[in-house]
């Protein structure tokens, strides 16, 4: 086997300091420098108290994990706000595909493409991981559209799609420009799926590593203090990372119309409502009636320590009244209980709006 290239990653800045727990929106916290491109959290307008049972609540299932945990959950009817360690950046892994979606579909509304538009992936293409398309790609090339990319990235969170369509909309730095133009706060991007996976691994990207067990083979070959150096590394100081009350006041501009038009924020929304991916997570403990229009982000795993299991996206109730959700973890094992603590928190969402409206 040919030897791996690997490199230490040093100089990335101390780690953010985790939030305190509180249902109370904290408006300021130190952050670790942050990476060129990325964006300073910005402040928002103040909201009123959570209901101080849900507030209660979702700070006992935080405290009660088994890992990091950040939640931050948004009424857009009412203008409340829960937190929990919600100003500590969290990994956000595949969840940062939602800000892929919003740069190109606010490019779609300032006329700078169309999600009409043909593009055409090869094997450079290709990146790690959850990739469905690949097959097709492999076939001897695919032709599709922006607006396929872009449901496939979102739908079965995959990798190749969502990467082509970053680099179709003007790349990495679309985005970033976007999550500042929209004064998003608190949220980072990276350089997409390839650069991130390798550089959490401690590896610098080979295409070769988009074909077959290659990357696996690569990641295994490392010293596991390297690999570990470079995981601990990326867990204190997430080079995607976001901060859960910033997420959920970005889906909560989001439903509300203030980040797209409005053609493009119900086409958006709908994508998410399509979403096949985590069905042990919120999706899991919804009531008959209740909706979940919703982005997963999923790490990967060293000795049984998870990169982060996030779950983000707008609940919505019956009677239509929504709530911008966003659950992010980072759990100390992969035995279930991350997705667990997203079930409960949704039952305790449920259960509040439930007693306050009459069910």
């Amino acid at each position: 086997m040919t030897s791996v290239s690997y490199r230490f990653l040093f100089g990335l800045g101390l780690a953010t300091a985790a939030g305190l727990a509180s249902s109370q929106p904290v408006r300021t916290d130190p952050l670790a420098p942050l990476p060129p491109g990325s964006v300073r959290p910005q402040v928002t307008s103040t909201t009123r108290a959570a209901p101080a049972s849900l507030a209660a609540q979702i700070n006992a299932i935080g405290r009660g994990f088994n890992g990091i945990v950040g939640v931050s959950v948004v009424s857009l009817r009412d203008n409340w706000q829960a937190d929990y360690n919600a100003t500590r950046l969290f990994p956000q892994q595949s969840c940062s595909k939602l800000w892929v979606a919003v740069a190109a579909m606010d490019a779609v509304d300032k006329g700078r493409v169309s999600l009409n538009d043909k593009v055409t992936l090869g094997r450079s293409d290709l990146t790690l991981f959850h990739q469905p398309i690949r097959s097709k790609v492999l076939g001897g090339g695919h032709t599709t559209t922006l607006g396929s990319l872009l449901f496939t990235a979102i739908t079965q969170s995959d990798n190749t799609a969502n990467d082509k369509l970053m680099r179709s909309i003007g790349g990495p730095e679309a985005v970033r420009n976007m999550i500042e133009a929209k004064n998003l706060g608190s949220i980072r991007f990276y350089d997409g799926e390839r650069a991130l996976q390798s550089r959490i691994a401690g590896l610098i990207w080979s295409q070769s590593y988009s074909i077959g067990d290659a990357f696996y083979k690569a990641r295994s070959a490392l010293p596991t203090s390297v690999r570990k150096a470079s995981f601990e590394r990326y867990i204190r100081d997430p080079y995607d990372g976001a901060a859960p009350r910033a997420v959920a006041e970005g889906l909560a501009r989001l439903q509300k119309g203030e980040l797209l038009s409005p053609g493009s924020t119900r086409r958006l929304l709908s994508i998410m409502a399509s979403t096949k991916t985590g069905g042990l997570r919120v999706r899991a403990a919804l009531k008959p009636g209740w909706e979940w229009s919703h982005k997963t982000g999923t790490g990967q795993n060293f000795q049984g320590r998870i990169g982060g299991i996030n779950d983000i996206g707008i609940l919505t109730a019956p009677d239509g009244t929504a709530y911008a959700m966003a659950i992010m973890t980072i759990p100390n094992k992969s035995d279930g209980g991350a997705q667990e603590l997203m079930r409960e928190v949704t039952k305790a969402v449920i259960a509040n709006h439930e007693a306050r409206r009459g069910g």
